[in-house]
């Protein structure tokens, strides 16, 4: 993909949704603290209720005791395209990316506005052609979530954004909340960027940071997450989010699995580094008791132990059987001057 954004770090994506519950001041807490976990990019969700529902819409799940319909949600919890700009601006300010998903073409004209450096199209749109090519319009690359769609639905999309000339991404994504380890579906991140030769990540809604580190150990190159401030805060999503606390974690993980692939090792340059150490930790054959010249060595004469610069154990069978030449002491490191014929 043709952005700074994916290069040899993962780009490591916190979704605040829709937690903030309307609250702008929340919202800007989100960014704070997102911000202070270490993540690249603060997601939104950008909801016009008017553009993008029926007043009729049922929720997915009952969850709220303030909306009667999920219309009443997304009016309650929806931003102007004023503060939108206000919350990118304080983004860009603590050195994050601003990204937020559109739910209707009127949210993809504000946004455009505002400015994103790609598109995360939402799981439930990535066959929506029309969504897709005004997104397109704009030339910014973009990123598929693939939590409702098929195969065939995401090779139509990707063959979509190509047609165009415009980068593309692609998350493994599974649209459960919170998603079961057997539902994360990690074998299709490296199935995906042999597919279609992109990018690939996951859209990860464990609650846990655990799908997010095996999918960096396998060179995820991005993973967005959903955060809550604490898992006591209302929402839909607070029970497939992680805390600001998680995050730091996954983010500090992340960044120790990038370095861990980044230095591969040699086993015989690091043999060879560390072989000052070798003689303090390794054996030397030594004798078990004092025993005078011309003793027969047997095993019952001879033990292994600390440190390694005299005969080592790989010599024990050679040993055995020989003619001491001179007397020794107990715990004297036998030497090859030591030893006679058989």
């Amino acid at each position: 993909m043709t952005t700074p954004l994916f290069g040899e770090s993962c780009l490591i994506v916190g979704e605040v949704g829709l937690a903030h519950d309307g609250s702008l001041g929340l919202a800007h807490a989100f960014i704070d603290a997102i911000a202070a976990a270490g993540a690249d990019a603060v997601k939104f969700q950008t909801h016009i209720a008017a553009a993008e529902s029926t007043a009729a819409e049922p929720f997915r799940v009952a969850f709220s005791r303030q909306d009667a319909t999920r219309f009443d949600y997304w009016r309650r919890t929806e931003f102007t395209e004023a503060q939108w700009h206000e919350l990118a601006t304080h983004c860009r300010e603590r050195g994050l990316h601003f990204v937020s998903s559109p739910f209707s073409l009127e949210a993809i004209e504000w946004l455009e506005r505002v400015g994103q450096p790609f598109w995360k199209v939402p799981s439930g749109d990535t066959g929506n052609s029309v969504f897709l090519d005004r997104m397109l319009q704009t030339g910014i690359p973009i990123v598929l979530s693939t939590g409702m769609s098929a195969l065939a639905e995401t090779d139509a999309a990707v063959a979509r954004v190509r047609a165009r000339g415009i980068p593309v991404g692609v998350l493994q994504c599974t649209t459960a909340y919170p998603c079961p380890p057997e539902q994360v579906g990690l074998n299709m991140i490296p199935f995906f960027r042999e597919r279609y030769d992109c990018p690939v990540g996951l859209s990860d809604h464990s609650a846990r940071i655990y799908a997010g580190l095996a999918a960096a150990a396998i060179g995820a190159d991005m993973i967005e997450v959903h955060v809550t401030l604490s898992r006591e805060m209302f929402g839909p999503d607070v029970p497939a989010s992680l805390t600001t606390a998680e995050l730091r974690q996954l983010v500090d993980g992340v960044r120790f699995i990038e370095t861990m692939r980044a230095h591969p090792v040699d086993k015989d340059a690091a043999a060879a580094a560390t072989a000052p150490l070798r003689s303090m930790f390794s054996r030397s054959i030594v004798a078990r008791t004092a025993l005078p010249a011309g003793t027969v060595l047997s095993a019952d004469h001879l033990v292994l132990k600390k440190p390694g610069n005299g005969l080592p154990p790989s010599r024990w069978a050679d040993v055995i059987g020989r003619v001491l030449r001179r007397s020794v002491s107990l715990d004297d490191i036998i030497s090859d001057e030591d030893l006679g014929e058989r």
